[in-house]
């Protein structure tokens, strides 16, 4: 089996804290390379994680033929430029979410891919690798609460901090972009479809230019999905999937830890159960599956026009909000 030389474009505290760890705990790969902007830090973070090689530029990684694939978890601005450098540089490509900061770059990114068929991309939407999406999605596809006709979801954190990267509209901060893009994808995922019209309101930090608040009600014919994210409420996750017969609840659906189990509660017929999904680290998962593909040459889990999709129910809301209407897909 072909083992995959990761390499890591720039030296995030994301990345560092999961990403890193995932790849060399995976089957399929190890990280051989990091790269900064700075030579000195690049060079400190390769030696506290025991990467052998460290850049003091991104171009720099890219030209390093024995790497096979990067990770990259750059600002959200920086995804696609960075991603098409590299895959012109012949390397495989995971990329954090969101793909882009618009369906046209996504797109454009799409297109891009096309040139380079025998390379990977993909949009590095970690929680659909856990085991517990994959129970909840089988159960709604079973018909376990009977037709699913609603889905509600929260996604909320504090963060204030004007120096961060998340609170950067130059950089595509703010909520809707970095955790409301989950609350979209799962609505997606768990109905296998497309919705039909979104409805967006945001609220937006003045002084910033981001959001700080974004609530959504999508359709997909007579079913709805409805969410509200936050950068600026009480860290709080929940997702509950509503249907006919019952209704499923999940405590925590993006982030689970890797350590601990997590429970899907199914509700039906007035009794309520609890199913545990034994601890897995979904972010190594994600990197192994994605790894497999590149081994096996099949496609990757996610394509990417999943990742186009949801920019353009995300570019919805922002229209939505603007022009203070539905906005038709």
């Amino acid at each position: 089996m072909k083992h995959i030389k990761w390499g890591v474009l720039s030296t995030s505290k994301f990345g560092i804290n999961h990403i890193i760890p995932a790849i060399g705990r995976s089957r399929t790969g190890t990280v051989q390379a990091i790269a900064s902007r700075n030579t000195q830090h690049a060079a400190a973070t390769a030696e506290r994680l025991h990467i052998p090689k460290s850049y003091g530029s991104y171009e720099e990684l890219l030209t390093d033929e024995t790497i096979d694939a990067i990770y990259n978890p750059l600002p959200n601005h920086l995804h696609v430029p960075w991603t098409i450098k590299a895959l012109e540089a012949g390397k495989h490509v995971l990329c954090e979410k969101p793909i882009a900061l618009s369906r046209t770059e996504a797109e454009r990114l799409l297109q891009k891919s096309l040139e380079f068929p025998h390379l990977k991309v993909m949009e590095a939407f970690m929680y659909r690798f856990h085991p517990q999406w994959i129970q909840v999605r089988s159960l709604v596809q079973n018909g376990a609460i009977g037709k699913v006709s609603s889905i509600q979801s929260v996604f909320t954190y504090f963060n204030d901090d004007p120096a961060n990267i998340r609170n950067s509209a130059a950089m595509g901060g703010g909520g809707l972009m970095d955790i409301g893009c989950y609350c979209i994808s799962l609505s997606r995922f768990l109905y296998g479809e497309e919705p039909e019209s979104v409805t967006g309101q945001l609220e937006i930090e003045p002084s910033l230019g981001v959001d700080w608040k974004a609530s959504g009600i999508l359709t997909f014919g007579e079913k709805t999905a409805t969410f509200t994210c936050s950068t600026r409420l009480q860290n709080y996750q929940n997702v509950v999937v509503f249907g006919k017969e019952g209704l499923i609840e999940m405590d925590r659906p993006f982030n689970p830890p890797p350590n601990q189990p997590a429970y899907i509660h199914l509700t039906k017929n007035g009794q309520r159960e609890t199913i545990e999904i034994p601890a897995v680290d979904q972010y190594q998962q994600q990197v192994d599956l994605f790894g497999q593909a590149i081994i096996d040459t099949t496609a990757v889990p996610t394509p990417l026009h999943d990742a186009v999709a949801n920019m353009a129910v995300i570019d919805a809301m922002f229209i939505s909000d603007k022009e203070r209407r539905t906005v038709l897909l």
